[in-house]
Protein backbone atom coordinates (compact mmCIF):
# COMPACT_ATOMS: atom_id res chain seq x y z
CA UNK A 1 0.00 0.00 0.00
CA UNK A 2 0.97 3.61 -0.66
CA UNK A 3 2.92 5.51 2.34
CA UNK A 4 0.70 8.95 1.25
CA UNK A 5 -2.63 6.53 1.39
CA UNK A 6 -1.74 5.04 4.48
CA UNK A 7 -1.24 8.00 5.78
CA UNK A 8 -4.29 9.91 4.49
CA UNK A 9 -6.32 6.70 5.81
CA UNK A 10 -5.41 7.26 9.39
CA UNK A 11 -5.68 11.22 9.56
CA UNK A 12 -9.30 10.59 7.70
CA UNK A 13 -10.34 7.60 10.47
CA UNK A 14 -8.95 9.62 13.58
CA UNK A 15 -10.48 13.09 12.33
CA UNK A 16 -13.76 10.72 12.31
CA UNK A 17 -13.53 9.22 15.49
CA UNK A 18 -13.45 12.79 16.93
CA UNK A 19 -16.30 14.40 15.12
CA UNK A 20 -18.32 11.49 16.55
CA UNK A 21 -16.76 11.78 20.04
CA UNK A 22 -17.96 15.58 19.67
CA UNK A 23 -21.09 15.59 18.09
CA UNK A 24 -22.05 12.72 21.20
CA UNK A 25 -21.01 15.13 23.72
CA UNK A 26 -18.07 13.29 24.77
CA UNK A 27 -15.51 16.01 23.97
CA UNK A 28 -16.98 18.86 25.25
CA UNK A 29 -14.82 21.76 26.83
CA UNK A 30 -15.40 20.49 30.14
CA UNK A 31 -14.43 17.42 29.58
CA UNK A 32 -11.16 18.48 27.80
CA UNK A 33 -9.98 21.31 29.30
CA UNK A 34 -8.48 22.31 32.26
CA UNK A 35 -10.39 23.42 35.16
CA UNK A 36 -12.57 26.89 34.42
CA UNK A 37 -12.11 29.53 37.30
CA UNK A 38 -15.59 30.55 36.93
CA UNK A 39 -15.32 32.35 39.95
CA UNK A 40 -12.37 34.90 38.56
CA UNK A 41 -14.27 35.12 35.49
CA UNK A 42 -17.40 36.26 36.88
CA UNK A 43 -16.21 38.70 39.61
CA UNK A 44 -17.65 42.32 39.51
CA UNK A 45 -14.53 44.05 40.78
CA UNK A 46 -10.43 43.91 40.97
CA UNK A 47 -10.14 42.27 44.85
CA UNK A 48 -12.89 40.03 44.48
CA UNK A 49 -10.84 38.64 40.99
CA UNK A 50 -7.60 38.48 42.37
CA UNK A 51 -8.83 37.05 45.22
CA UNK A 52 -10.40 34.12 43.53
CA UNK A 53 -7.02 33.70 40.66
CA UNK A 54 -4.48 33.82 43.06
CA UNK A 55 -5.91 33.62 46.65
CA UNK A 56 -5.50 36.90 47.63
CA UNK A 57 -5.40 40.57 46.35
CA UNK A 58 -2.14 42.21 48.33
CA UNK A 59 0.27 42.16 45.55
CA UNK A 60 3.36 44.51 45.00
CA UNK A 61 4.74 46.32 42.32
CA UNK A 62 7.48 45.16 40.94
CA UNK A 63 10.13 45.77 38.04
CA UNK A 64 10.81 42.39 37.42
CA UNK A 65 7.05 42.53 35.58
CA UNK A 66 6.78 44.59 32.30
CA UNK A 67 3.04 45.09 30.30
CA UNK A 68 3.54 45.77 27.17
CA UNK A 69 0.29 47.57 25.46
CA UNK A 70 -0.46 50.83 22.96
CA UNK A 71 -0.89 54.39 24.88
CA UNK A 72 -3.91 54.67 22.82
CA UNK A 73 -6.29 51.84 21.34
CA UNK A 74 -8.17 52.91 18.48
CA UNK A 75 -10.38 50.31 18.83
CA UNK A 76 -11.26 48.51 22.21
CA UNK A 77 -12.96 45.68 21.13
CA UNK A 78 -8.88 44.33 19.93
CA UNK A 79 -6.15 45.74 22.51
CA UNK A 80 -2.68 43.67 22.34
CA UNK A 81 -1.04 43.26 25.44
CA UNK A 82 1.79 41.47 26.24
CA UNK A 83 3.27 40.95 29.62
CA UNK A 84 6.56 39.31 30.39
CA UNK A 85 8.03 38.36 33.79
CA UNK A 86 11.71 38.36 34.82
CA UNK A 87 10.49 36.98 38.74
CA UNK A 88 11.94 33.54 38.96
CA UNK A 89 9.08 30.87 39.53
CA UNK A 90 6.84 32.15 37.74
CA UNK A 91 3.69 29.82 38.16
CA UNK A 92 0.86 32.13 36.92
CA UNK A 93 0.44 35.41 34.39
CA UNK A 94 -2.74 36.89 34.95
CA UNK A 95 -4.44 40.23 32.43
CA UNK A 96 -7.47 41.97 34.47
CA UNK A 97 -8.64 45.41 33.43
CA UNK A 98 -10.25 47.45 36.40
CA UNK A 99 -12.95 49.55 33.97
CA UNK A 100 -14.35 46.10 32.44
CA UNK A 101 -17.48 44.98 33.78
CA UNK A 102 -15.28 41.90 34.51
CA UNK A 103 -12.08 42.76 35.18
CA UNK A 104 -10.41 39.39 34.61
CA UNK A 105 -9.41 39.12 30.49
CA UNK A 106 -6.68 35.86 30.86
CA UNK A 107 -5.01 33.61 32.87
CA UNK A 108 -2.10 31.45 32.73
CA UNK A 109 -0.66 29.17 34.51
CA UNK A 110 3.29 28.16 33.80
CA UNK A 111 5.81 26.40 34.32
CA UNK A 112 9.36 26.58 34.73
CA UNK A 113 10.07 24.86 31.10
CA UNK A 114 8.77 28.07 29.81
CA UNK A 115 9.75 31.72 29.85
CA UNK A 116 7.17 34.44 31.70
CA UNK A 117 5.74 35.56 28.67
CA UNK A 118 2.27 35.84 27.11
CA UNK A 119 0.46 37.41 24.38
CA UNK A 120 -2.85 38.40 23.10
CA UNK A 121 -5.91 40.65 22.63
CA UNK A 122 -8.72 41.34 25.13
CA UNK A 123 -11.54 43.94 25.06
CA UNK A 124 -11.42 47.08 26.96
CA UNK A 125 -14.81 48.50 27.80
CA UNK A 126 -13.42 52.44 28.27
CA UNK A 127 -9.90 53.85 29.26
CA UNK A 128 -8.31 52.03 32.05
CA UNK A 129 -4.62 50.32 33.28
CA UNK A 130 -3.79 46.65 31.60
CA UNK A 131 -3.13 45.32 35.01
CA UNK A 132 -0.68 42.38 35.46
CA UNK A 133 -0.83 40.42 38.02
CA UNK A 134 1.80 37.27 38.25
CA UNK A 135 2.21 34.60 40.71
CA UNK A 136 6.01 33.77 41.71
CA UNK A 137 7.62 32.20 44.21
CA UNK A 138 4.57 32.12 46.45
CA UNK A 139 4.24 36.18 46.35
CA UNK A 140 2.03 38.24 44.21
CA UNK A 141 3.41 40.54 41.84
CA UNK A 142 1.96 43.31 39.42
CA UNK A 143 2.87 45.87 37.13
CA UNK A 144 0.17 48.03 35.29
CA UNK A 145 0.17 50.29 31.73
CA UNK A 146 -2.32 52.83 31.14
CA UNK A 147 -4.69 52.63 27.93
CA UNK A 148 -6.61 55.05 26.50
CA UNK A 149 -9.71 53.54 24.33
CA UNK A 150 -11.32 55.50 21.75
CA UNK A 151 -13.96 53.57 20.76
CA UNK A 152 -15.73 51.09 23.68
CA UNK A 153 -15.37 47.35 23.10
CA UNK A 154 -17.28 45.72 26.01
CA UNK A 155 -20.77 46.98 24.90
CA UNK A 156 -19.78 50.51 24.05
Amino acid sequence: MNQTRRTFLQASMAAGTIAVAASAGLLSPRTVMAAWPAAAFNAKGMDEAMKAIAGASNATNSKDISVEAPDIAENGAVVSVTVKSKAPKTEQISVLVPENANPLCASYITTDAIDGFVTGRIKMRKTSDVVALVKADGKLLTAKKPVKVTLGGCGG
